[in-house]
């Protein structure tokens, strides 16, 4: 749980996310996509992101460093690496200031069963852009287990954000946090039945639930500052980078929550990059030439100035 800003006073979030490679034979040239770059403007619940400074650090440096903005319009690199090496290593580095908007009062949403109609334009046309975050991803499969799990939480006529919510706290309730227990491969119906994951995991678990009762909800990736119980003093790289999901409510747009901690982020969250599911915002992918087996290690500190 991380500290808590209030409305109207903005909080500056310094961010370190530090990716390194260690491969058993040589890397001939490779190739990687990375969303790294915190998003600027309007993010959740109100909640407005000023990108302040952003550095990225590659070593070896890349022959090509191709930027642009994603379909989703996340900031993308596409970073190429000619020449034989052993070890790669991506950090990148940023300053962001989060001003904390009012929680919605969730019982004023619309109720659930209308939100796929209000996203219709007033012509009757599909807004595209709200309803391609209810049909279902790659890791988001429709599942009967997900769906009856979710319904006790959508009573008839329940507002949106309210049944969200409880979904939300149920799972946080309901899931065991085990960094050991999955991988980005593990599906959700294997979540489902094991009852523990990781933060990827619960905004998967969350994302199927909804979209298998037709709800736009998309993955949001970002970071969460993490405190040490009192007289602890924080590591360096005992962060990580978070995952949550952010809920369509028509009249109310997106609205975030937080399966993990069982909350809705009242701006103690960087908002990264977001899309259908966790392939769309990887931090770091990319293909190699070579390169036998490879070691990978990711150290996140967010740190705060107030």
């Amino acid at each position: 749980m991380g500290a808590v800003a209030l409305a109207g006073e903005p909080m500056i979030f310094e961010v370190s996310h530090r990716t390194s490679y260690a491969y058993t034979e040589p890397v001939l040239r490779s190739q990687h996509l990375i969303h790294l770059v915190p998003r600027q403007g309007v993010c959740g619940q109100g909640a407005r992101q000023k990108l302040l400074r952003h550095s990225l650090l590659v070593e070896p440096a890349p022959s090509e460093n191709a930027s642009r903005t994603d379909y989703f319009g996340n900031e993308m690199s596409i970073l190429t690496i000619e020449g034989e090496h052993s070890e790669l290593v991506i950090h990148a580095r940023s300053t962001v200031g989060v001003e904390a908007a009012p929680l919605p009062d969730t019982g004023r949403s619309d109720a659930w069963e209308r939100v796929g109609v209000s996203a219709l334009t007033p012509d009757g046309e599909c807004d595209i852009a709200v309803l391609q975050f209810a049909s279902h991803s790659h890791h988001t499969h429709p599942l009967r287990e997900a769906i009856d799990y979710a319904l006790p939480c959508f009573g008839a006529g329940r507002p949106v954000l309210e049944a969200a919510f409880e979904l939300t706290r149920r799972i946080h309730a309901d899931f065991t946090f085990d960094a050991t227990a999955t991988d980005i491969a593990t599906p959700v119906s294997q979540v489902f039945r094991a009852r523990r994951g990781v933060c990827q995991d619960f905004a998967h678990l969350a994302l199927t639930c909804l979209r298998g009762l037709s709800l736009p909800a998309r993955y949001v990736s970002g970071y969460l500052l993490t405190l040490p119980p009192p007289g602890i003093a924080k590591l360096k790289g005992a962060d990580a980078s978070h995952a949550w999901i952010s809920v369509w409510a028509g009249k109310f747009g997106w609205v975030d929550f937080d399966p993990t901690n069982g909350l809705m982020p009242a701006g103690e969250h960087v908002t990264l990059a977001y899309g259908r599911d966790y392939d769309d915002v990887s931090p770091v992918s990319g293909v190699l030439l070579g390169g036998g087996e490879q070691q990978m290690r990711v150290a996140v500190d967010v740190t705060t100035a107030q």
